[in-house]
């Protein structure tokens, strides 16, 4: 196993730099240890349907599961300032506070690649090369994460563009007519968020994606 050791500075989208860092790295392996905090958390609990969005000072107890190029599978627990525990499935939005260390190990498949600067703020991550299908996301919105599940569940290469800032926003608004998140666009051609590309699914007008 090859150890990489991985530092993430304030405001971080921390399941965001994972999978950056695995897309990078060209390789999959485990998080094996974590020390650090969060501003803010989003975790998806058992059985609800929109995940928990906690803010505040929030310390990171542990973080579990598998990093690969196509996704990640991590489990969070942390402690607010009551000690108070939480936990679930990471989400992207849980952003950190002052600074997090972690370690990832590789599993033996070549030797995984060093990781760019820019996995510390990453932007836009390819899944595949040259995919037909690109969304647009925000950080915290539930919708945007259960439209990246979905994609990644079914298998179907996509580029992911995250969208913080306001002309970034506007730009996206004049690409597709909307300002909503997220937005999914095939071939090029904007077709809607969430809803739109659940319905597709429904009406097996993706899998020729796949």
């Amino acid at each position: 196993m090859h150890p990489l050791p991985l530092h993430l500075g304030p405001g971080t989208d921390l399941r965001a730099s994972l999978e950056q860092v695995a897309s990078e790295a060209g390789a999959s392996g485990f998080v094996l240890g974590v020390v650090g905090d969060l501003s803010q958390a989003a975790f998806q609990c058992p059985g609800l349907a929109e995940p928990t969005v906690l803010q505040g000072h929030l310390e990171i107890i542990t973080l579990q599961g598998t990093v690969a190029p196509k996704g990640v599978h991590l489990h969070l627990s942390l402690s607010d300032g009551d000690c108070q525990v939480w936990g679930g499935h990471l989400e992207h939005g849980s952003l950190v506070l002052r600074g997090a260390d972690l370690l990832v190990g590789f599993l033996p498949t070549g030797t995984p690649r060093e990781p760019s600067a820019a996995a510390a703020r990453p932007a836009v991550s390819v899944v595949s090369g040259q995919p037909r299908v690109e969304i647009a996301v925000r950080s915290g919105c539930p919708f945007s994460a259960r439209a990246l599940r979905m994609l990644r569940t079914l298998g179907i290469p996509h580029v992911v563009q995250r969208v913080e800032a306001e002309d970034e926003l506007q730009a996206i608004a004049e690409r597709s007519g909307r300002r909503s998140m997220p937005q999914v666009f095939i071939d090029g051609q904007p077709i809607g968020g969430y809803d739109a590309l659940a319905d597709l699914h429904g009406r097996g007008a993706l899998d020729h994606l796949r």
